[in-house]
């Protein structure tokens, strides 16, 4: 069975993903800093057939992504890596002469540099792999200029550069930076608590993350409402 690693997998999209591929035979291994939340995905994902590994911990700690990956290395590899995973740099979001710099450094460390960390890690396994593929989960604020949302935008378009020329230096392996739209998700509540309007479930963008598993298309950004469009 293919192996994925997703971070971020406890709730919300990565968890929705996690479900997707576990009722199409994967096996999983999953990260998230809440451990009972996390245990409890795994439990759920389990009753599909899959074996999961649940191996809650920070990303932003190398020891904790060498495990992760010697954890798929366990089930039989690395087919897949999501870097779902995410800090905001500050809950509520606040404008950039209000933004702390220790809130920044830890979102570029958590949305960056721990999500090249990982894939450094797994780059042996993924190639090795009979259909490699990495997806980066971005946001729309990564090429917009939203006020308040400065410091967490920054971080996703550094995480797309990061994509982009990975896909440039791995042309084995398939690179997807993939921005999955307006979701309700407790990211986005702790970004704009007093937002209550309402917005679509993370399960309403999984088509479009199989539509590439599926297809296969060139390594690149994609947005997901224009995949689901498509179809």
């Amino acid at each position: 069975m293919p192996v994925a690693i997703i971070t971020g997998a406890s709730k919300g999209l990565g968890r929705a993903f996690a479900e997707a591929l576990a009722a199409r035979g994967w096996d999983l291994v999953l990260d998230a800093r809440d451990a009972e939340a996390l245990q409890g995905t795994a439990t759920a994902l389990e009753a599909y057939g899959a074996r999961v590994a649940a191996l809650p911990g920070d990303v932003t700690d190398a020891g904790h992504r060498v495990a992760l990956v010697a954890g798929a290395r366990l089930l039989g590899g690395v087919d897949l890596l999501v870097s779902n995973a995410s800090a905001l740099g500050a809950e509520p979001l606040v404008r950039l002469a209000e933004l702390p710099l220790d809130g920044l450094r830890r979102a570029l460390e958590v949305n960056v540099v721990a999500a090249l960390g990982l894939v450094r890690e797994a780059l042996p396994s993924l190639r090795a792999a009979p259909a490699g593929a990495v997806l980066t989960v971005s946001s729309d604020a990564a090429a917009e200029a939203y006020q308040t949302w400065g410091g967490y935008g920054a971080s996703k378009a550094a995480l797309d550069q990061l994509a982009a020329v990975l896909g440039a230096e791995e042309p084995g392996l398939r690179v997807w930076a993939v921005d999955p739209g307006d979701m309700a998700t407790d990211l986005y509540a702790a970004a704009v608590p007093d937002d209550d309007d309402p917005r679509p479930d993370p399960v309403s963008v999984v088509p479009a993350l199989l539509r590439l598993l599926d297809e296969r298309p060139a390594s690149g950004r994609y947005g997901a409402p224009a995949l689901l469009e498509e179809r």
